[in-house]
């Protein structure tokens, strides 16, 4: 069955399942990248998401190998540059990846410009078609918190500065449109009234959140917005790092190349957020699964599929 194509814009038709690459070059070989984006084109998925900070988890070795391996499948298949919709983007700040611009140490005029320019020779293209900050510049609870510390709140880069920032590059022709990652109602809808004010033509046009059967947060306020704002939710993680599909319950043990085993310790997001150890949530996922079991579908498929009914899916 053909992947369904769904009008992210309307210049821009992207499938309803897209490819995520943040494990290329670190838990996925060259080779085994390639089979992996094979298999996602030949199947009908024309859109692919990457970020200048993938692989993870991260390390100064690794960094930039997603978008690498990425752009080299593209002009290994000689794949005509129009027949795919490609997706990346900036790291917010941080103080851990000092590799990174220093850190990164904010989402500045200077860092995007910087980040969008050494992502398209990664890329191996000549422009983006969907540019997204990986994550606020400002503090917000995020990769599995869940409530707001307004002690914890710092001086951040205006959204006036990040948005000409992106606005320019869209102007200049290095990326077509602009969206969000990891944000809050308050930060999209900031986001939206800024860009109001500033009259500038290109708006945002997708949040990519995590959302999963454990991870409903977008339910709440997000949803309100997104939808009154005809904004996209670009699902990611629909598995929940793998929890979903059923392996980590196996009564055999869990396999020891899963992601949560091979890097225990290192995926903070997936040792709060779906940590089995919590009552509720191995609970939700065994439910989960039996349900699976009880109609015959595949947990993964129950997973996509439940998520892809509400969004796109990464």
């Amino acid at each position: 069955m053909a992947v369904p194509l769904f009008n992210l814009t309307p210049d821009m038709t992207v499938s309803r399942l897209c490819l995520g690459t943040m494990t290329f070059g670190e838990q996925n070989s060259l080779p085994q990248s390639f089979q992996l984006l094979d298999k996602a084109f030949d199947s009908g998925i024309n859109f692919f998401d990457s970020a200048e900070m993938y692989p993870v988890p991260q390390r100064a070795e690794t960094q930039g190998r997603s978008e690498e391996y990425l752009g080299r499948w593209i002009r290994c298949r000689n794949i005509p540059r129009d027949r795919i919709v490609l997706a990346t983007k900036v790291s917010g700040p941080s103080g851990q990846m000092t590799w990174i611009r220093n850190g990164p140490e904010s989402l500045d005029a200077w860092n995007i410009a910087q980040a969008l320019d050494d992502s398209l020779l990664r890329l191996q293209t000549d422009y983006i078609d969907l540019y997204q900050l990986h994550w606020p510049d400002r503090y917000v609870p995020m990769f599995g918190e869940t409530e707001y510390d307004p002690t914890r709140a710092f001086s951040s880069v205006s959204f006036e500065e990040q948005l000409t920032a992106l606005d320019k590059a869209i102007t200049s022709g290095k990326i077509r449109y602009i969206g969000l990652s990891n944000e809050t109602p308050y930060g999209l809808m900031k986001f939206l009234h800024v860009a109001e004010g500033l009259s500038v033509n290109h708006s945002i046009v997708s949040v990519q959140n995590s959302y999963n059967l454990l991870c409903r947060n977008f339910d709440s306020g997000m949803a309100e917005c997104c939808h009154h704002e005809r904004i996209s939710l670009l699902a990611y993680s629909p598995l929940a790092m793998g929890i979903l599909s059923g392996k980590y319950l196996s009564l055999a043990g869990s396999p020891a190349d899963g992601r949560l085993n091979l890097f225990k310790g290192r995926y903070a997001e997936g040792e709060s957020r779906y940590n089995l150890s919590n009552v509720i949530i191995r609970k939700a996922t065994e439910l989960y699964f039996s349900i699976a079991k009880r109609y015959g579908v595949h947990p993964v498929s129950l997973a996509i599929g439940t998520t892809r009914f509400c969004s796109l899916t990464f």
